[in-house]
């Protein structure tokens, strides 16, 4: 392997979506890390918190001693092969810890034993970290902003999707962004969902074309939060607004929460699944009880039963619409027109699905 440099360009790393092994801890990694970087690391979780109390009683000497000691003979030999592995497989990449320092040091110069010359992420993880962060403010402050807003139902991530200069908060974020979008799979971290959202920016403002479509949020995105710098900058920007009737947004429901949902359930669950997705949905149906009222609920609550009581009996899911229809009217209705209401932006265009995109692909 030809000799590289160090490198500290992180913007052509990210943007280049190069690949990277992680030497910090699991821990570590779970917390937050980058879409390109996959975890290998040095220590596992207790060796690395065995090694810090070491250090912390004994000194830095005292700790690398111990670091080696726990990483060595049959363990060092499984991680080594990894590494030989990844740096094979990814020949342009990089490895890193969390400042570029001892633990990604340690690996190379292991790895230089052997013959493989592998270069380093200088300032490793915080230093990329805060790159990202300050990119965000740079880019929110660049980009002109249109939110794709819309009642529920109307189907604003189905533009989102079709349109080449967008970011998708509700993707990124791993949730459908209604009290009932959860999704099978855990959300990323805050750390990760904020990593993403930032280089998607860079990527989009880095042609020098400064349009960027969003979908209309509010601060939460399931548990996933909204950065400040970007919040407060979709208050203020202007508007295309999806127009569908009801029927219409009760269909784009059904095929979302009943069809797409169930589907997902069955896949992980088997037999299991169409209960547990009864369950989610009456378990987020629970959680609203109290801005629905006590009788409403009820009523919502025995729809949603009957309803998958009929599609498990005959497979027909039209009497969804039932429960379906109830929240968005009461519900979901009201509190779009109170927040469209509080938005600063302007309404550039209102109509259907096709006809915002058709208009957003001409701006």
């Amino acid at each position: 392997m030809s000799h590289r440099p160090d490198t500290n360009d992180y913007r052509s790393v990210l943007l280049g979506d190069v690949p990277m092994m992680d030497m910090r801890s699991p821990g570590e990694f779970e917390q937050g890390a980058f879409p390109c970087a996959a975890s290998l690391p040095l220590m596992t979780n207790d060796e690395r918190a065995r090694v810090g109390t070491c250090y912390k009683k004994s000194g830095q000497q005292a700790a690398i001693a111990l670091g080696h000691q726990l990483v060595s003979g049959e363990s060092r030999e499984q991680r080594m092969a990894q590494w030989r592995h990844f740096t094979s497989t990814h020949p342009n990449g990089y490895l890193y810890c969390f400042r570029g320092g001892l633990r990604s040091q340690t690996v190379r110069d292991w790895l230089r034993d052997e013959g493989i010359d592998y270069p380093l992420i200088k300032g490793g993880y915080k230093a990329m970290r805060q790159f990202l962060l300050q990119e965000l403010e740079q880019c929110v402050e660049q980009a002109n902003f249109v939110l794709i807003a819309g009642k529920t139902g109307t189907g604003k991530t189905r533009v989102i999707e079709q349109l080449p200069r967008a970011v998708d908060l509700e993707g990124r974020a791993g949730h459908r962004g209604s009290s009932f979008g959860q999704l099978l799979e855990p959300q990323p971290s805050q750390i990760n969902f904020e990593n993403l959202v930032s280089i998607d920016l860079m990527k989009l403002l880095a042609g020098g074309d400064h349009q960027v479509f969003l979908e209309d949020e509010g601060h939460l995105i399931g548990r996933r939060s909204l950065p400040h710098v970007l919040l407060n900058r979709m208050k203020e920007a202007p508007m295309f607004v999806v127009e569908h009737s009801l029927s219409e947004r009760v269909e784009i429901v059904i095929a979302d929460y009943v069809l797409d949902l169930g589907q997902r359930f069955a896949r992980a669950h088997g037999e299991e699944g169409s209960q547990l997705h009864r369950a989610k949905l009456q378990a987020d149906l629970h959680r609203i009880r109290k801005r629905l009222g006590g009788e409403r609920y009820q009523q919502i609550s025995s729809l949603l039963d009957g309803a998958f009581e009929l599609q498990w009996s005959s497979g027909n899911v039209s009497s969804h619409s039932s429960w379906i229809e109830a929240l968005l009217t009461t519900y979901y209705d009201p509190m779009y027109e109170y927040q469209l209401g509080k938005r600063a932006g302007k309404i550039l265009f209102r109509g259907s699905r096709a006809e915002v995109v058709a208009r957003a692909t001409k701006t």
